[in-house]
């Protein structure tokens, strides 16, 4: 008998979903999809307002990264007030910015890897739910769990010192940025921030390199599983620099196949609707960006960490660049399709951000007094950067009263809805196929595929709250068989 199974919603990522997953009369599971099941509205929330007030607005998606949402509003607002597209600002101000960003990347790996990943791998996916979460981390692993805090606390007082505070700041402004770096921070995030050495820039390039170290040591005993869970070959887009750098605030828009060949060169990021598309589908309110040319069928791609390392040429900092180096002969320099590699390469990521960091605060343009850059005013700003969780467009329209009238995000988590739907299919294949019951591991095991993608459904939906689990398991006539809740 065909059987219907649903896990509502999915827990340890941010936001609200469920997950659908239909047998057939053989127990065979013939279809997987991960609804997002919360109203998307910022898009009209903020049409009417005046334009400067965008990047203190959107960034009201989220709370988790806040700062992208600041970031891309910003680099919007940047084309408004004829301040360039990216590289028209002060040094002081791109730099600042930059520091913001690096900061927020940080902060919002830090947190994913520790605090949501990590009970999956240190305990395994079967492990008592009461034992895998980031309490059992703190009790089994203290010191671990102490330098996640510490960590993740560095990054948050670094976007509190270039943005006015750790959530929701307003340091970045049209044509530029509200204050400088004080040399007092400057010497408190290098040397250790209040007196703490362990709370210094070498620190954090030295936790990132040990948390690195530790994702390689498990994946040289779990190679099975890291490899060949959720893998599957996809296109991936990301921004790179023109010279084919990771950049995190700027960049042109690449995307390769999945053998690698670019399908997509170094488009100008204002040209954004020339590259990608939104198909709408009727069970989310999310919707599926594909690459135009090659339409929805085929153009999907992921986005994120793991996208990034596999469209860019190198990494601008040495030790993360080491670590490239080691990723990218893993694959023999294709295209690495592996949903769990997604925390290799977020560590990797992090390890740069450490890095980018120290080499930020060296820098004594970070003191200069040069904020804003004012030119010809325009109606029409396009900002994208590389959020934690992947690409994200800010598209807005303005008119001569200076009130929005039309706003579109295309947020990172929404351009990984494909993926993260073939994802949970991998999963629900590999785990209830020819399965008559829902086990607790089972559902697990599916949410860890959409775990891999970090995804941000909050920031992809706009909604807010606690997310409990629920699995449900239909017949073919919609009769409940079994249900299963957690958290609830």
């Amino acid at each position: 008998m065909a059987q219907k199974i649903t896990i509502e919603p999915v827990t340890r990522v941010e936001g609200h979903g469920k997950v659908t997953i239909h047998l057939d009369d053989n127990h065979q599971v013939t279809e997987s999809r991960l609804h997002i099941v919360e109203f998307r509205g910022f898009e009209r929330f903020v049409c009417g307002r005046p334009f400067w007030e965008a990047p203190v607005l959107v960034q009201r998606l989220c709370g988790i990264c806040p700062v992208s949402h600041h970031l891309a509003a910003a680099k919007a607002m940047d084309m408004l007030v004829g301040a360039g597209d990216g590289n028209g600002l002060t040094p002081v101000a791109e730099k600042m910015r930059r520091l913001m960003h690096y900061g927020q990347i940080f902060q919002s790996h830090v947190l994913h890897f520790f605090h949501l990943a990590s009970p999956d791998l240190l305990f395994g996916m079967d492990a008592d739910p009461e034992r895998r979460n980031v309490i059992g981390v703190i009790l089994e692993h203290p010191e671990l769990a102490k330098q996640a805090v510490l960590m993740r606390k560095y990054g948050q007082e670094i976007i509190a010192a270039t943005a006015g505070k750790k959530i929701h700041g307003t340091g970045a402004v049209p044509g530029g940025i509200n204050k400088n770096l004080s040399l007092e921070d400057r010497d408190a995030f290098l040397n250790g921030i209040n007196g703490n050495p362990d709370l210094s820039a070498d620190k954090m390039i030295e936790w990132s390199e040990a948390a690195l170290a530790l994702l390689l040591d498990y994946h040289s005993s779990h190679t099975d599983f890291l490899d060949g869970f959720a893998t599957f070959p996809s296109n991936h887009l990301s921004l790179v620099r023109p010279d084919g750098a990771l950049d995190l605030y700027h960049g042109v828009i690449r995307a390769v196949d999945p053998e690698g060949k670019r399908i997509v060169n170094d488009v100008d990021s204002r040209d954004y609707l020339d590259v990608v598309e939104e198909e709408v589908r009727s069970w989310s309110y999310m919707k599926f960006p594909y690459i135009k040319e090659l339409g929805p069928k085929e153009g999907w791609y992921r986005v994120g960490p793991l996208a990034r390392l596999n469209v860019c040429d190198f990494i601008p900092s040495p030790k993360a660049q080491a670590a490239f180096e080691q990723f990218r002969a893993y694959t023999k320099g294709k295209p690495n399709h592996m949903s769990m590699h997604y925390h290799w390469a977020r560590l990797i990521e992090t390890l740069h951000a450490a890095e980018m960091m120290k080499e930020l605060l060296l820098d004594p343009d970070l003191q200069g007094t040069d904020l804003v850059t004012k030119g010809e005013r325009c109606g029409e700003g396009i900002g994208l950067l590389e959020a934690p969780r992947g690409t994200l467009f800010h598209h807005y329209r303005v008119n001569e009263q200076d009130l929005i009238t039309m706003c579109n995000l295309i947020v990172s988590t929404t351009n990984n809805n494909e993926p993260m739907n073939r994802a949970v299919n991998a999963a629900a294949v590999a785990q209830m196929t020819g399965k008559a019951e829902i086990t607790e591991p089972m559902m697990n095991a599916v949410e860890v595929a959409i775990r891999a993608y970090d995804p941000c459904l909050s920031c992809a939906t706009h909604a807010m709250g606690q997310m409990p689990l629920e699995v449900t398991l239909y017949d073919a006539a919609g009769a409940v068989l079994d249900q299963q809740r957690k958290g609830m």
